[in-house]
């Protein structure tokens, strides 16, 4: 039976804030559209998106129970729309909860930093959420579909899931972390055809960029190129920060792989928000650097 939760703890993340604020936009846009509140934690802080635990676990495990804490304080769960955030929260929460049995005087010091600096303390009493995953748990498939007034007729759609988001934790209670479903099926749910291809469960080099930037964009590439070659129209992605091995960098990933890809790469919440008749503009599809316009002019709009 589905959730019937329509509020949130929306945690925006850094990336939809800075580099790809079309997200922040189109999450806020579909969220509005659906009836779901977003209370925004605007006290959070950057997950560190792996690297913080680099230097120091117990640094990436109390700034996320920080994180994790501002929700419990609202009662809400922790909503991202983010595939590195759910990864990087989502375990905290997941060991947090196992040490809470196993070893509750780790909890003692990291909510004793936390009262330090005047923070409520973890309780573990909430969960941490992707949007993807609220949206087919919580909210249901079906009534998307009955809020669809653009049918995405013909649209043939690439899901790029990225690796945090499937085997980022331990479980994944809502789909399979080798063979999903979910965004696919979200995909026929708005009228669009889903691609299958080889690499939309893989890394998209996002990791690698800052110190191997050839083999980065060679990934990223190599995906683009399965995409493409498996007829997609698209990729669609829940993770900004694959967006921005995809797309913002795709020019500089042709470069390196000598060919030319022109693949557009949207992200989760724009493709469903066209379908429920949110403009292009308002999604901030303008802001793409590979041109989403052959998308729009497949779809008529």
């Amino acid at each position: 039976m589905l959730s019937q939760t329509r509020k949130y703890a929306y945690f925006p993340g850094c990336v939809a804030q800075g580099a790809c604020r079309e997200l922040g936009l189109s999450t806020k846009a579909l969220t509005k559209a659906l009836g779901i509140e977003l209370v925004e934690l605007k006290k959070a802080a950057c997950c560190g998106s792996g690297i913080f635990k680099e230097d120091s676990q117990l640094l990436e495990d109390t700034v996320n129970a920080r994180n994790i804490a501002l929700a419990e304080e609202l009662n809400l769960p922790l909503l991202t729309h983010c595939s590195t955030c759910q990864g990087v929260i989502g375990h905290v929460d997941d060991r947090l909860k196992e040490c809470q049995k196993t070893d509750p005087q780790y909890i003692d010091k990291v909510n004793g930093f936390l009262e330090k600096e005047s923070c409520s303390p973890y309780q573990g009493s909430t969960e941490v959420k992707h949007l993807l995953y609220a949206l087919v748990t919580d909210y249901g498939l079906e009534e998307i579909q009955k809020r669809v007034t653009q049918k995405l007729s013909g649209l043939k759609c690439a899901a790029f899931y990225g690796c945090y988001l499937l085997r980022g934790q331990k479980s994944m209670p809502y789909d399979d972390p080798f063979q999903p479903e979910a965004m696919e099926n979200v995909f026929r749910a708005v009228g669009a055809t889903p691609i299958y291809y080889r690499g939309r469960t893989q890394c998209c080099g996002w990791p690698l960029s800052s110190y191997a930037t050839t083999q980065s964009f060679k990934m990223a590439g190599t995906h683009i190129q399965d995409a493409l070659t498996s007829g997609a129209d698209c990729i669609v992605t829940p993770c900004p920060l694959c967006h921005l091995n995809l797309d913002s960098r795709q020019p500089e990933v042709e470069k390196v792989i000598g060919q030319k890809l022109g693949l557009p790469v949207l992200h989760l919440p724009q493709l469903i928000a066209l379908a429920l008749g949110v403009s292009p503009q308002e999604l901030g599809l303008e802001r793409h650097i590979v041109s989403t316009k052959p998308v729009l002019e497949k779809l008529g709009l």
